[in-house]
């Protein structure tokens, strides 16, 4: 009797693995895929504080050609987690996660951030410069920083709340400070987004009233004291927004709120959930009125529960979301730290991760980002095949936001030139304004027409102006074309049609 069973065990785990590459066969040319990577104590880089320079940088790199393996095309990365900074500044001290010490540059001296930009951008990735915008200490008691810190020169900003210090949101003078840390960054950095993070208003303590009661009592202006959080929040949006804008049109505003904005049982427009908190009640983060009226460009709620959970089941939650996009993108934050050291249950595999992604591509200009991206580097499972392999086999370029630019770059002009080596592709493109631009390379093979709707057929999105196609031989015809993609990803009309044959 084992024999037999052992047969109809491989059976099916073999029409399991048909199954599974089949449905992700289908995957979107269109998507978002990013992964956080988080600085603040040290979660995803660098390793600890006060690596030499050189070690970050390789630390970093890692990191990048890690997510590019993934399939990714944008990495989030945390560069201002406390009321500091991984870059200088004239304005906030350097981090100490970074260099070991509150104030203290890199040794030898490097910007950290225009390094990551750059090499970002070599991979033909988005770079999100996430910052979390109110916290001011990690631990109230310890103040490590120089004088010409926040906390010292505007105390009367600070709140203490649950062993960590905020700068006040409801100070207006505040909230400016704020915007002008995050604009000096996009001024003088080539960003592709600004990324804030849920916290907002700190996450509720039962018991315990966040105190903003002298803010309150000369901003409140008559209204509930939550209403009047909640503007706060929302003036801060749309001034921030304004100003970004106004600098450069093509920088995106995203925000990656916690994954219920209301329960359905304080409002019939909220989520069949059952949350301890959500954005609109407890974080005062009303961010669907931030999508309806175009204050931001992405919403990236973290979904970080399972299928079929009690309170907040990924499966309500998703179809939710994707209903409330006003316009806007929604892409979906995943859980994978979920998966550490559980052995059992919808975390113990690679299943719940793989469903969800499968689930998510249901939806139109969607996506993900995964939280975070050491996970990778402790898993017990082989996660990073399972999404390489299968649901991440070809590439994709993120979303258009048509809101932000439509107009696409004119098409190059293309020339193949076989060899025992492959085919060396060449092209030109008029690019009078400089803007960068990257280009899609398209092979399709034995007469097979020409569709640009399909992502398998994407060999290589890159920024030279040219491409070694080493595989070209293995087929008897290979016919080419190259389109150019905008910074906004918008793709030009194909260049010229370019053929060669295996005999040639």
């Amino acid at each position: 009797m084992k024999q037999p069973y052992c047969r109809i065990v491989l059976l099916l785990h073999f029409i399991t693995f048909i199954v599974a590459t089949h449905a992700f066969a289908q995957a979107p040319k269109r998507e978002f895929r990013a992964a956080w990577i988080a600085t603040v104590a040290n979660i995803d880089w660098p390793s600890k504080p006060g690596l030499p320079a050189q070690d970050q940088q390789q630390e970093f790199i890692h990191r990048l050609d890690q997510l590019k393996e993934l399939g990714c095309n944008v990495a989030i990365v945390q560069i201002r987690p406390v009321a500091d900074a991984l870059y200088p500044s004239s304005i906030e001290p350097w981090c100490h996660y970074l260099t070991g010490r509150q104030g203290q540059p890199p040794f030898p001296y490097y910007d950290p951030l225009q390094f990551m930009i750059e090499e970002t951008h070599k991979r033909n990735m988005e770079f999100h410069a996430w910052f979390n915008p109110f916290r001011a200490l990690m631990d109230s008691k310890k103040n490590l920083n120089p004088r010409s810190h926040v906390t010292f020169q505007h105390p009367d900003w600070i709140i203490s709340y649950g062993g960590k210090s905020l700068i006040d949101p409801g100070n207006p003078e505040a909230r400016a400070y704020v915007i002008k840390v995050i604009m000096d960054v996009v001024k003088r950095y080539d960003i592709d987004a600004v990324h804030l993070d849920d916290y907002f208003y700190p996450y509720r303590i039962a018991g315990k009233e966040f105190g903003d009661y002298r803010s309150y009592s000369l901003y409140g202006g008559g209204i509930s004291k939550d209403d009047w959080r909640r503007n706060n929040i929302t003036l801060f949006i749309s001034q921030l927004n304004a100003e970004i804008k106004a600098q450069k049109p093509y920088v995106q505003l995203g925000i990656s709120p916690f994954g219920v904005w209301r329960n359905s049982s304080r409002d019939p427009e909220g989520s069949p959930t059952h949350a301890g908190q959500t954005d609109y009640d407890d974080l005062y983060a009303d961010v669907l009125l931030w999508m309806r009226k175009g204050y931001i460009d992405y919403l990236l709620p973290q979904l970080y529960w399972e299928h079929n959970h009690h309170a907040a089941a990924f499966n309500a939650l998703l179809p939710w979301w994707a209903a409330h996009t006003y316009g806007r993108h929604v892409y979906y934050g995943l859980g994978v730290y979920r998966m550490l050291n559980v052995y059992s249950g919808p975390w113990g595999g690679t299943g719940e991760i793989m469903s969800q992604l499968r689930d998510l591509r249901h939806y139109p200009n969607t996506g993900y980002a995964f939280y975070s991206a050491s996970c990778f580097d402790k898993l017990h499972v082989p996660l990073s095949d399972s999404i390489r392999y299968h649901a991440n086999a070809f590439l994709a370029m993120p979303p258009t936001m048509h809101w932000l630019d439509s107009i696409a770059p004119a098409a190059p002009v293309l020339k193949a030139i076989p060899s025992a080596q492959g085919t060396l592709l060449q092209w030109k493109h008029s690019n009078p304004s400089k803007e960068l631009i990257r280009y899609a390379v398209y092979r399709f093979v034995n007469g097979e027409p020409i569709n640009l709707d399909r992502a398998d057929r994407i060999i290589a999105i890159l920024g030279k102006e040219e491409f070694l196609d080493a595989n070209a031989n293995r087929y008897s015809k290979s016919t080419y074309v190259v389109t150019a993609l905008d910074r906004l990803w918008n793709e030009s009309k194909a260049s010229n049609v370019a053929s060669t044959s295996a005999n040639q």
